[in-house]
C-alpha cells in the first residue's frame, strides 16, 4: 500500500466518524473495495454511557397501613450486589458462550458445592468458533455459578463464586 493511499483510507475513516456524530448514529459499516484482493473494511462505533434514573413513584392512593416496608427494600439489596466484586469471583476473560458442560448431555464440569483446585477447568467459552476452557483461578469450593448453560456473556462478567 503506498502513503497516499494510506492517508486516503485515514481522511474516509476521519469522514465516517464526523458522520457518526453529525448524525447522532452509534455504529457505522463500510467495506470499501480497491480491487479484486484488495478491500477496507471499517466499523465505526461510539460507545454511549447510559444513565439510569428511578423516577420517585406519583403518588396516587395511600397504601394500607398493615403493608410490611421490607419487601421493598429486599430488591435495592440484590441490585447493589455486584458478584463480580465478591472474593472469589471468577470473571470471563472473552466475550462469549458459555458452556458448563464440555459437550451437549454431558455432565457439568463442576457443580455448586465442588471443590476445585487452581487449574482445574470449570466451564467453556466459545468466541468465534473456538472452545476456549477457563480454568479455576484459585483452589476451593464452587459457591454460586452464575450464568446458564449457553448463556451468552461480556468481557468481565461474573461467571462464578469459588471460596
Amino acid at each position: 500500500m503506498t502513503k497516499n493511499s494510506h492517508e486516503a483510507d485515514v481522511a474516509f475513516i476521519q469522514a465516517l466518524a464526523e458522520l457518526l456524530s453529525e448524525n447522532d448514529l452509534t455504529e457505522l459499516q463500510v467495506k470499501r473495495e480497491y480491487g479484486e484482493d484488495d478491500s477496507l473494511d471499517v466499523r465505526v462505533a461510539k460507545t454511549t454511557n447510559v444513565v439510569a434514573q428511578v423516577a420517585a413513584p406519583v403518588a396516587a392512593a395511600p397504601a394500607p397501613a398493615a403493608a410490611p416496608a421490607a419487601p421493598a427494600a429486599a430488591p435495592a439489596a440484590e441490585v447493589a450486589e455486584d458478584p463480580a466484586q465478591l472474593p472469589g469471583a471468577v470473571t470471563s476473560p472473552m466475550v462469549g458462550t458459555a458452556y458448563l458442560a464440555p459437550e451437549p448431555g454431558a455432565k457439568a464440569f463442576v457443580s455448586v458445592g465442588d471443590k476445585v483446585a487452581e487449574g482445574d477447568t470449570i466451564l467453556i467459552v466459545e468466541a468465534m468458533k473456538t472452545m476456549n476452557q477457563i480454568p479455576a483461578p484459585t483452589g476451593g469450593t464452587v459457591k454460586r455459578i452464575l450464568v446458564e448453560d449457553g448463556a451468552p456473556v461480556e468481557f468481565g462478567s461474573p461467571l462464578m463464586i469459588i471460596e
